[in-house]
């Protein structure tokens, strides 16, 4: 990413190779309850340099439910099933205002809705792990955004900039972009304080950083964060490694603005991904049973290789697919522990078959490994 800034939040962005983008509604939609085309149009300018930079590319959008209103006619205050209706009608029209932003630059979307549920429960976490992992692969540009049409106020974000921070751990993104109306973290609200001075970088996110942080945007009346979200987002984020930056969405290309020096906030992670991964999988308080394998996947994922079908000789418990397991060697020497891919006896189907074997074993096709290398923590010795 050619610029000559020096700028932290910019530092972070140029050496990202997987970024999440948020918009909120009051950017994305304004007052008016129509999606902002020349603003999408900018950023998806931004969007493509990137990618043709070797970056990849997720967005997490609010709007649906502004943008569903105006077309159902919906006025003032709405009931829970007025939401949800609002959000049905909205994800149509937010999905084509980003697609017509981005086809020029030959950018296909892919709309991924997720809920509360997908990152509190294993399997789910791992089959929206999978997808948007594989529309990366092939190319498209995940659109996140909360499926309020079937979430209820028990399984609800609440906010888009939480759900942005947990499609940031979903991915293993390397750095979260929140685009606001404001241009960072100021020690008091600058729009009622003259004297509220910006914060560029912030290590930890201290009380005195969250007594910071004003109310939701009052001036749109449309989006449901304030700063205090965005706090807490960076916490989640930071928690798994990423990093967050916080910075002026309301202007024309604001993503080349931070690369050029424009004021921004950093909130450093508190852990490197890596770190953070690890001491997830391995702080699992018990694991759900044992995946015994041979002396030549024992070498392999010491080496930092996947464990695959073949290497697998038995296994002991009836887990389920994003459970910890055990790997044991034949020798009964514990090599770690990892997320099982499959459930117990889909294991029991393949264990000891080459991948092109077992997917006929299984009678469908799924990533080969059964512990992926990037959900597998090995003991030291």
């Amino acid at each position: 990413m050619s610029t000559n800034s020096f700028s932290p939040a910019a530092e972070i962005l140029r050496s990202s190779k997987r970024l999440v983008i948020k918009a909120g509604s009051a950017i994305i939609c304004g007052t008016q309850g129509e999606a902002n085309a020349s603003w999408l149009s900018s950023i998806a300018t931004d969007i493509a340099m990137l990618r043709n930079e070797g970056v990849e590319m997720i967005v997490v959008t609010s709007g649906a439910i502004a943008l569903g209103r105006n077309v159902l006619g919906l006025k003032g205050a709405l009931r829970l099933e007025e939401k949800q209706a609002a959000s049905a009608a909205g994800q149509v029209k937010l999905a084509e205002a980003w697609q017509a932003a981005l086809a020029p630059h030959g950018i296909k979307i892919a709309q991924v809705l997720l809920t509360l549920q997908e990152t509190e429960e294993r399997r789910r976490y791992l089959n929206a792990r999978g997808t948007i992992r594989t529309l990366l692969d092939l190319g498209a540009l995940p659109l996140v955004n909360e499926n309020d049409t079937v979430a209820t106020s028990e399984i609800r974000y609440g906010d888009n900039d939480r759900l942005a921070a947990h499609t940031a751990q979903i991915a293993g993104a390397d750095a979260l972009i929140i685009l606001s109306d404001i241009d960072g973290l100021y020690t008091a609200d600058p729009r009622i304080n003259a004297d509220a001075a910006h914060i560029s970088v912030v290590d930890v996110i201290t009380p005195e950083i969250i007594r910071s942080a004003s109310g939701p945007n009052s001036v749109s009346g449309v989006g449901s964060g304030g700063m205090a979200t965005k706090i807490t987002a960076a916490k989640i984020a930071g928690a798994s490694g990423c990093a967050t930056i916080i910075a002026a969405g309301d202007c024309a290309h604001p993503i080349r603005a931070v690369l050029e020096g424009a004021p921004a906030t950093l909130f450093r992670p508190s852990d490197n991904k890596e770190n953070a991964r690890r001491q997830w999988i391995a702080g699992r308080i018990k694991s759900a049973g044992k995946i015994i394998v041979d002396q030549g996947a024992a070498v392999a994922i010491r080496d930092g290789a996947s464990l695959l079908p073949a290497g697998v000789t038995a296994i002991e418990g009836d887990f389920r697919r994003g459970d910890a397991v055990s790997i044991i060697s034949t020798d009964n020497e514990m090599l770690g522990q990892g997320l099982s891919a499959y459930d117990a006896p889909d294991i029991k189907k393949i264990m000891g078959l080459s991948s092109d074997a077992a997917e006929q074993a299984l009678g469908y096709r799924r990533r080969p490994a059964v512990i992926e290398r990037n959900d597998l923590v090995l003991r030291t010795k």
